[in-house]
């Protein structure tokens, strides 16, 4: 089975933020991560369409845009035209979930739709069939560096099990605490992206080996 690894900027070194960007693509990385927060939406601020932009100049990979902020409308087309490939809105945000996705396909990039943790999925019943990605939050957004909540591993295995009911062709994203002590449970669950921040860029060890740390316990599910 194929498995996507999406290391998030997050937690780069934001000084060397071009050099950690084009470390994670020569170490295989499949999409990076670009976590955007507004302070309301979630209790943090981060990124913007100007650092979508610098990423962009530093790597040909997927931009995987995850946009926790409030009325996302507002703003998606400036992170179109910024180089996202990919712009994830959360459903507690949208008023107007189908519209909002809606917009995104309009500009040109794939839309992806979000959940938190205490979120059930039944909230995206109407949708699955019209977004190219589904995101499920292992953590509560907002910050980095947080230990992945364990019954999120069920949650995972029941949204996989209601995208293959209504054929869905979305991809299944993980986000919040993944590393290789998780990986193996998280893909045997159904997970097809993995999104690694604190996993990936840290003092522990290489991007690249960190990376390749994450694919060799995803390359184990199904055998535990």
């Amino acid at each position: 089975m194929e498995v996507k690894i999406a290391p998030s900027i997050l937690s780069a070194d934001f000084s060397r933020l071009g050099e950690e960007v084009r470390a994670a693509e020569e170490a295989g990385a499949d999409y990076i991560h670009i976590d955007v927060m507004d302070g309301r939406f979630v209790p943090n601020l981060t990124m913007g369409p100007d650092i979508v932009a610098a990423v962009r100049h530093h790597t040909s990979l997927p931009l995987d845009v995850h946009l926790m902020i409030e009325s996302p409308e507002r703003l998606i087309g400036r992170f179109a035209e910024a180089g996202a490939s990919i712009l994830t809105v959360h459903q507690e945000a949208c008023r107007h979930l189908d519209y909002v996705l809606a917009m995104i396909h309009d500009l040109g990039v794939r839309a992806g739709v979000s959940i938190n943790p205490a979120t059930p999925i039944a909230v995206l019943e109407e949708v699955l069939e019209e977004v190219d990605l589904v995101l499920v939050m292992s953590v509560n957004p907002g910050f980095g560096g947080q230990k992945l909540i364990p019954r999120t591993v069920e949650k995972v295995r029941r949204m996989a099990s209601a995208m293959v009911a209504c054929a869905s062709s979305a991809e299944l994203e993980v986000d919040g605490g993944v590393a290789p002590e998780n990986a193996t449970r998280l893909v045997s669950a159904g997970a097809r992206v993995l999104v690694a921040g604190s996993s990936v860029f840290n003092d522990r060890g290489s991007v690249g080996d960190n990376i390749a740390a994450l694919r060799r316990a995803a390359s184990l599910a199904g055998t535990v």
